[in-house]
This record gives structure tokens, C-alpha cells and sequence, in this order.
């Protein structure tokens, strides 16, 4: 892709603007309704809790103004956006998201932190946010810059000053990990490796780690509750109970959330008993794990995914041949989950697998047991309530205009939000 194609022009006028892109990267011709004043009109809304058949959305500058049923809702003074066959939801809001990473069957997660330039990582990042948002995804989650230092905070600020089009970005910037737990590794030991997170042990370089994140940018921290230690294969605890306290209520005095990488059982009890708001992966969790989640309203981040993505980079043929081990377990875990009532996010670990792909997750949520309206609700008003998002995930009047709108009905096959026809962002037209 060449610098032109990435350059993102916008006229500075007293309302929002209006972005129209036939393909992501290709600006087209830009029209604009000079009062920022537009009537959406789909077949029907999903506006984070339920769907309404026959509703319009008025929105005015970045706002949402008016919802409800279209003979009550005043079609004055505003430009009319006919979108018969769609359903209009709230912007939809990924999870959990590396913007700073690549699939790893293109370059291994080790090579990327290792041998490719942050700078390289950053112009890439440009292209997945782009691509993220073109794809419905109007926020996104994204837990940690994997040995990129902060380079997220700049990318998040190039979005907002609208420098390069792409999703409202919530970062954690470099991410918190125990000595000797993380990687890459693997080499010989009078060598000390760059690693993908900042490594940060006991009382007071953990409070000093995380006031530096947080003055650093980071909206919330992330920690890794478990990993494979040196050159072992299998994933154990790192940080203590106690350890994660400290975080939880130092990150908690500045009004941010913990977030906890944990696949094994003992990982995820001592991040819920820690304080963490969500737990990602949970690949090894148990009925009385999810118990302890559901009792400590801690919520879950499956990213189904990627370990289905990784499982497929090893070798295993979906579709063709049986399911891996790693797969059909799960498949079990996720279901205990569901039935403990479990508060379930929506992400996939994007970057793992492509950007711009990340309705893949919401698929096989839908595949895994779920119904499509409760993943609906978790990719748009739970995630927003779970990240502490007050201002989106509904479509309400008073929030920000981040809408989306997809062939179908998303509501009966899921697949239908790969079928993005529009995608508004602050009141601006991205896709349209």
C-alpha cells in the first residue's frame, strides 16, 4: 500500500463530518448535509438490549438524537438515509484486539517483537485500524503493544486528531508480566531478551510500574496472572494474590480496571479474588471457577478465535478433519461458563488472526452455544458496560453517534455482520 492511499483528508467545517469510502483505504467522493443533521432509516434497530422493527435513529452533530418508531420522529431540517434491508445496531465494540500484531502464520508472534522495526509495527497499525473500523467496529479493546513500548498511545492520538481514520481505542499500553514468566525466549541465558510486556515484581515496583502506565496513557492495566514460566510448555500462576490486590487498587485509585491474561484455573481464582474486571481466555476454567466469576461479577473474554486460528496455523485442516483436543475442550469450558451465568464479553485476540476479520469471534460464539441476540448484546452494551463506557454501546438518545448498519438481520444469522453497509463513527460517515 502506498503513503497516498493512507492519507486521511478531512475539512475542518462547524459540524461533523462525512467520510464515504467504496473500499477501505479509498476515499471517494464526500458529501455533507451542512446542519450535520441525518435520518437513519432501516428496516430495524438493535439498540444494544433488543431489536424494534420499523424504528429510525435522528442524529444530529456526534450525537444520537431521537429513536423510536419512524411516524414519531421528525424528518425536518435532516438528510434522509434510506437503508431499506438493514439492521442498524450500535458500533460494535471488539473486545480484545493487538492492533500492534499480525497473524502470526504471516510473521511469528516472536519475530514481530524481535526483528521488525516499531516503525514498520506502527505503519501496519495504521492499516488494521482502518480496517477495524471498516468492519463495523467503532471501539476497540486493545491489551497490550507486545514489546511496541507506547506506541499505542500515539496511534490512539493520531485517530482522535483525525489523522488516520480507524476505532475509538481503549489501551493498556505495555502490559504487566512477572520476571522470567513472559517471552520471547528460548535463548541462551547470558542474554537478556527484550520482552513483550514490562516485567515489574513485588510492593513497590508494581505501584511504580503501574502510576508509570497509567501516566504514560494507559486507560486500563493488564496483567498476566499466569504463563509459561522459563522453558516450560505448561502455563502456571505468576503473579500472587496479594500482587494483584496492589494492582487492582492502585489502578483503582485513578478509576481503572484490571484486565488479567489467565488460561489456567489457578490463574483465573487469583485474578477474580485479586480484583480484576474481566479474565481473558479461560481456556482451562472450571464449573467452580465460573462460579467464582460469576459470584465476584467478574467477566469473561473467551477469544475463542484465536485458538482457533493458532489451532489452524498448526496444521489442523477445520472443516476437514476432527477437531484438536485444545478446540473440543473449549467448546466445554465456554458452555460451563454460559451455564454458570458468566458475564461474556466479545473479542477475539485480533491480531492473532487478521484485522478487519473480527465478526470471526462472533461467529463462533454463536457456534459455541450462544444465541445471536445475546452475542449482539455482548459486542455492544455489555462490552460497554464491562469497560466502563458509559457514552456508547446503545443506541440511545444523548450518546455518541457510532452506529453500523448490515445486510440481513444479524438477529437470525449472525454471519450478517460481515455484510457492513454503513459504519459511522462521532456522527461521521466512514462507509456509507
Amino acid at each position: 500500500m502506498t503513503l497516498s492511499r493512507l492519507i486521511f483528508v478531512c475539512v475542518l467545517l462547524s459540524q461533523p463530518c462525512s467520510f464515504l469510502f467504496s473500499q477501505p483505504g479509498k476515499p471517494n467522493t464526500s458529501t455533507r448535509n451542512g446542519s450535520g443533521d441525518y435520518l437513519l432509516r432501516p428496516d430495524r434497530i438493535f439498540d444494544g438490549e433488543t431489536f424494534h422493527e420499523g424504528w429510525v435513529v435522528r442524529v444530529k452533530g456526534d450525537k444520537i438524537d431521537v429513536v423510536g418508531p419512524s411516524n414519531t420522529v421528525s424528518t425536518d431540517g435532516a438528510e434522509i438515509v434510506d437503508l431499506k434491508g438493514a439492521t442498524l445496531l450500535p458500533g460494535l465494540i471488539e473486545g480484545h484486539s493487538h492492533l500492534l500484531l499480525h497473524p502470526y502464520n504471516e510473521t511469528t508472534w516472536d519475530d514481530q517483537v524481535l526483528k521488525e522495526a516499531r516503525s514498520l509495527r506502527v505503519a501496519r497499525a495504521t492499516v488494521h485500524a482502518q480496517k477495524t473500523l471498516m468492519a463495523g467496529f467503532t471501539t476497540v479493546r486493545d491489551l497490550g503493544t507486545e514489546g511496541a513500548d507506547y506506541d499505542d498511545v500515539g496511534l490512539k492520538q493520531a485517530i482522535n486528531q483525525g489523522i488516520i481514520p480507524g476505532p475509538r481505542m481503549v489501551i493498556v499500553t505495555r502490559a504487566l508480566i512477572a520476571t522470567g514468566s513472559y517471552a520471547p525466549k528460548g535463548f541462551s541465558p547470558d542474554i537478556d531478551v527484550p520482552q513483550g510486556a514490562e516485567e515489574a515484581d513485588g510492593q513497590d515496583a508494581l505501584v511504580k510500574a503501574v502510576r508509570r502506565q497509567i501516566g504514560k496513557g494507559a486507560d486500563a492495566i493488564k496483567i498476566y496472572a499466569d504463563y509459561r514460566w522459563g522453558l516450560m510448555a505448561e502455563a502456571q500462576p505468576t503473579y500472587t494474590v496479594d500482587e494483584i490486590k496492589l494492582i487492582a487498587e492502585v489502578a483503582a485509585s485513578s478509576g481503572r480496571a484490571v484486565v488479567a491474561h489467565a488460561s489456567t484455573a489457578e490463574g483465573m481464582r487469583r485474578a477474580i479474588l485479586g480484583g480484576c474486571k474481566t479474565v481473558e481466555h479461560g481456556d482451562a476454567g472450571t464449573p467452580e471457577i465460573f462460579a467464582l466469576m460469576k459470584q465476584h461479577n467478574t467477566a469473561l473474554c473467551p477469544t475463542l478465535a484465536a485458538g482457533d486460528a493458532v489451532s489452524q496455523y498448526r496444521g489442523w485442516k477445520k472443516g476437514v478433519e476432527p477437531e484438536p483436543e485444545r478446540i473440543k475442550q473449549k467448546r466445554v469450558t465456554f458452555k460451563q461458563a454460559l451455564d454458570a451465568g458468566v458475564t461474556i464479553c466479545a473479542g477475539g485476540d485480533v491480531g492473532v488472526f487478521s484485522h478487519g476479520d473480527n465478526a470471526r469471534e462472533l461467529i463462533m460464539m454463536v457456534d459455541y452455544g450462544m444465541k445471536p441476540s445475546d452475542v449482539l448484546r455482548s459486542v455492544t452494551s455489555i462490552n460497554a458496560d464491562t469497560f466502563q463506557l458509559k457514552d456508547r454501546g446503545r443506541i440511545k438518545p444523548g450518546l455518541l453517534a457510532d452506529l453500523v448498519a448490515v445486510e440481513g438481520d444479524p438477529g437470525k444469522t449472525i454471519a450478517d455482520l460481515q455484510r457492513v453497509r454503513v459504519v459511522m463513527k462521532g456522527g461521521c460517515f466512514y462507509k456509507r
